[in-house]
C-alpha cells in the first residue's frame, strides 16, 4: 500500500505551529509492519522558495503548487496574511490555479482561518464549518451561505473537514487518523505527542473553566473515579457525591470544565472504549457491551451507530489489532454532532465495500 499523501498548503503569513501540526500528528502513525501511513508534504502557491509566517522568520517550501495534484489530503492551516480572502472572500488569481490543481475527490481539511480559503473557493456553500470563536461572526456575514457553527471544536462533513484555532487542528488531525485507520493508531499518536487521545468535535471550543479555580471545587476527582468504573452503572448523584456537590451544582461545573454536560461525557468516554475492546481483543460483543458499561449489546450498537455510523461487528472488522490498518470512507464513519451530508472521498476499497455490506451486522 502507498502511504496516504497529505499536502500542506504553505500561505505567506502562516503560523508556524498550526504549519506542524499535520506533520506531527500524520508523520508518525505506521503499520504493523512499521510502514507510515501517511507522506507529508508542504507546498506554496509559487514554485519553491520562501514562505512568510507571523513569526520572525521565513520558511523555504520545496514543493510548489503542482504537489496539490497529488494529494489524497489537502490541508489548510491558518494564516494572517489572507488579503482579499479575507477583506472580500475573493481569492488571488495564484490561489485559484493552485486549487484548481486538487484533483476531485481530494479530502480537504482547514485549521483556524484556513477555514477562509476553503469558502471563498465556494466548497463551503451550504455545508458546516467552523473557525476560531473569536473570528466566527465575521466569517459568517462575510460568507453568508456557509452553516457556520462557532462552538465546536471541529466539524467532519465528509470530505471537507474544518477546524478552530491552534489546538483544536490536533483534534481535527487525531479525529482523521482515528477516522482512517482506528481508535488504537490514533491513541498511539496522541501518547507520543502527549496530548488527549480524544476530544470529541461537538466539545465547545471556550470552555468557563478549562482550569479549575483553586479556590473552588474542581470535578476532576469525579472524572477519574468515573472512569476507573466504565463497566458500572454511574449515576450522576454519585459522581457529584465524590464532589460533595449537589447535582445542580456538579452539572453547572463539569459543563464550565469539559464543555459537555456529564451524560455526554460518560457516553464519549463508553464509545472510547468500546472501540479499543473491540480492535485490540476478542472479546464478543456481548462482553464489550458489558465492559464499556452499555450493558446490553443492543445498546452498544446503537450508540456505535449514532457516533460512528457503524455497528460494532463491521466497526471490529474493519479496525483489527493484526495491523490491517485500512482506512473506513466518509460515508461510513461519521461524526452526529457536526454531519449534515457525508460524502465519500474516494471510490470505495474492497475492505469499505466489504464494511459497508455488513453494517447491519
Amino acid at each position: 500500500m502507498l502511504p496516504h499523501r497529505v499536502v500542506v498548503l504553505a500561505l505567506d503569513g502562516l503560523l508556524p505551529f498550526e504549519l506542524g501540526i499535520p506533520h506531527r500528528i500524520f508523520g508518525r502513525p505506521r503499520d504493523a509492519q512499521g510502514r507510515l501511513l501517511y507522506e507529508v508534504v508542504t507546498c506554496s502557491v509559487r514554485p519553491p522558495g520562501p514562505v512568510e509566517t507571523d513569526a520572525d522568520f521565513a520558511l523555504h517550501v520545496a514543493h510548489g503548487p503542482e504537489a496539490l495534484a497529488t494529494a489524497d489530503t489537502v490541508i489548510v492551516p491558518a494564516s494572517y496574511e489572507l488579503g482579499p480572502v479575507y477583506e472580500r472572500g475573493e481569492l488571488t488569481d495564484e490561489l485559484a490555479a493552485a486549487l484548481a490543481l486538487v484533483r476531485p475527490g481530494t479530502r480537504l481539511a482547514s485549521i483556524c482561518t484556513g477555514v477562509y480559503v476553503l469558502a471563498a473557493a465556494g466548497l463551503l456553500d451550504g455545508r458546516p464549518a467552523t473557525t476560531h470563536w473569536a473570528d466566527a461572526e465575521r466569517f459568517q456575514r462575510l460568507f453568508p451561505r456557509v452553516k457556520v457553527d462557532p462552538d465546536v471544536l471541529f466539524i467532519d462533513d465528509g470530505d471537507i473537514l474544518t477546524s478552530a484555532g491552534v489546538a483544536a487542528g490536533i483534534d481535527l488531525c487525531l479525529h482523521m487518523v482515528r477516522r482512517d485507520h482506528g481508535a488504537a493508531v490514533a491513541n498511539d499518536v496522541a501518547r507520543r505527542t502527549v496530548v488527549p487521545p480524544h476530544r470529541d468535535g461537538g466539545q465547545a471550543q471556550y470552555i468557563q473553566r478549562p482550569v479549575p479555580d483553586p479556590q473552588q471545587a474542581s470535578t476532576t476527582g469525579a472524572r477519574a473515579w468515573a472512569l476507573g468504573r466504565l463497566h458500572e452503572p454511574i449515576q450522576l448523584r454519585d459522581m457529584a457525591a465524590r464532589e460533595s456537590m449537589s447535582v445542580r451544582t456538579f452539572t453547572r461545573r463539569f459543563r464550565e470544565e469539559v464543555g459537555v454536560s456529564p451524560g455526554q461525557w460518560l457516553t464519549q468516554q463508553r464509545v472510547e472504549r468500546a472501540r479499543h475492546l473491540l480492535e485490540s481483543t476478542d472479546l464478543s460483543v456481548d462482553q464489550v457491551a458489558r465492559d464499556a458499561g452499555f450493558g446490553t449489546a443492543q445498546s452498544m450498537r446503537q450508540h456505535l451507530q449514532a457516533a460512528l455510523g457503524v455497528t460494532p461487528t463491521a466497526y471490529r472488522r474493519t479496525f483489527r489489532a493484526n495491523g490491517a490498518a485500512r482506512p473506513v470512507p466518509a460515508q461510513d464513519v461519521r461524526h452526529p454532532q457536526n454531519v449534515s451530508t457525508a460524502r465519500a472521498t474516494r471510490p470505495a476499497s474492497a475492505s469499505a465495500r466489504a464494511l459497508s455490506k455488513s453494517s447491519t451486522g
